[in-house]
């Protein structure tokens, strides 16, 4: 007998697939530098009973976006999911549109600037493209890396650019956390506003790692409405507030009226 887990939060709702959210839940259960995972490893991941786990690993097998490896018990994503993924960022004008005034922004005076545009995604920003520093050794980040929303420059600008709806959402996300997830939420939400209120852009220092600083935009895309995060940072031993505010923070206010359908701000 199957559980409820994965259910809406609040009732039953007719128009929520259920079998649908487990299935996709399954896909996200991967993470950065994994590349099989296990009946029990989803199970435990996702607190689905393992009955569940196999009927769903079976029909993503078929579906050709797991791929199985029977003598180690261990499924793999697949093409199938690349394909999906790709489709979207190539579904998507403003991840085309943002290369070159990325390429700008990364080719200042500091070589170990680091740019990244990225979308909200339940509590987190996920970067649709990217453009590495100039320095090897410098911050290396790539497309699908997950930043904490209220713990980022990137995310606390796409807050401040959403509409009073679309952020209510994202806290109540937080608040199916718990109540202090929602209160610190709403908490670095007003300091992030009242900073772009003043600035320009959003700043995060040492905020997503200690290390790493950075000054960060929303940008307003053409056609669908979406809000995107646009940021510059580095190692914070080489990239200091005082250049990312005074050199980068006007170039990534340009960067993003460029890119908008209207001007941020």
């Amino acid at each position: 007998m199957d559980d409820h887990h994965g259910d809406p939060p609040e009732g039953k709702d007719r128009n929520f697939v259920t079998a649908l959210a487990r299935g996709l839940e399954l896909l996200r259960c991967f993470r950065d530098g994994e590349v099989t995972l296990t009946n029990s490893d989803f199970s435990e991941r996702t607190g689905l009973p393992k009955a569940t786990i196999s009927r769903l690993t079976y029909t993503l097998c078929e579906l050709d976006y797991l791929v199985a490896d029977p003598k180690a018990g261990t499924y793999r994503l697949s093409a199938g999911v690349l394909h999906l993924g790709f489709g979207v960022l190539s579904a998507m004008d403003i991840q085309d549109r943002a290369q070159q005034e990325m390429k700008r922004l990364r080719d200042g005076p500091n070589s170990f600037i680091t740019v990244a545009l990225g979308e909200q995604h339940q509590l987190d920003v996920v970067y649709l493209a990217t453009c590495n520093s100039r320095e090897e050794v410098a911050l290396a980040i790539r497309i699908g890396t997950r930043l904490p929303i209220f713990h980022s420059g990137i995310g606390q600008a796409i807050l401040v650019g959403m509409d009073d709806d679309a952020r209510e959402t994202v806290f109540e996300i937080a608040g199916r956390k718990g109540a202090q997830v929602e209160a610190e939420g709403r908490a670095r939400f007003a300091d992030a506003k009242a900073t772009y209120e003043s600035k320009g852009f959003c700043t995060g220092y040492g905020t997503w790692r200690s290390d790493v600083n950075g000054v960060a935009v929303p940008v307003f895309s053409l056609g669908d409405g979406r809000v995107y995060g646009l940021n510059v940072g580095g190692p914070a031993f080489r990239v200091k507030p005082k250049q990312l505010e005074s050199v980068y923070g006007p170039r990534l206010i340009q960067a993003a009226q460029a890119l908008s359908i209207r001007p941020a701000g």
